[in-house]
């Protein structure tokens, strides 16, 4: 199912609907499917179109957090805290600061 949703939302890349939320849905679908380098790209993607985006933020730390990236999803879900308390997103803001404590613990973690 995700492959299908995948290949229609590429086709509209490129054109005028490619933006923040389009790429926010090809990174959410390609994180559903388990690429989590494409799901890093397409995420990274939605932050240069649109810095203030919340949920962008918390889905890229938690894709580079699955695709073995802990250092580089801790930088996420760090500016992805001030970005959300900027906004007010104060449960967005939460939620990072519980999934960057787990991937502290992680990076701690004596058996890395």
């Amino acid at each position: 199912m995700s492959t299908a949703i995948i290949t229609n939302l590429e086709k509209l890349l490129g054109g005028p609907r490619d933006g923040a939320l389009l790429r926010y849905s090809l990174g959410n679908e390609h994180l559903k499917a388990g690429d989590f380098e494409q799901a890093a790209r397409h995420l990274r993607a939605a932050i240069e179109a649109d810095a203030s985006y919340s949920a962008a933020w918390k889905l890229l730390g938690k894709a580079l957090s699955e695709g073995s990236h802990p250092e580089e999803a801790l930088a996420a879900y760090e500016h992805g805290i001030l970005v959300a308390e900027g906004k007010g997103d104060l449960q967005a803001a939460k939620e990072m600061r519980v999934f960057a404590r787990r991937v502290q613990q992680q990076l701690a973690a004596p058996d890395r």
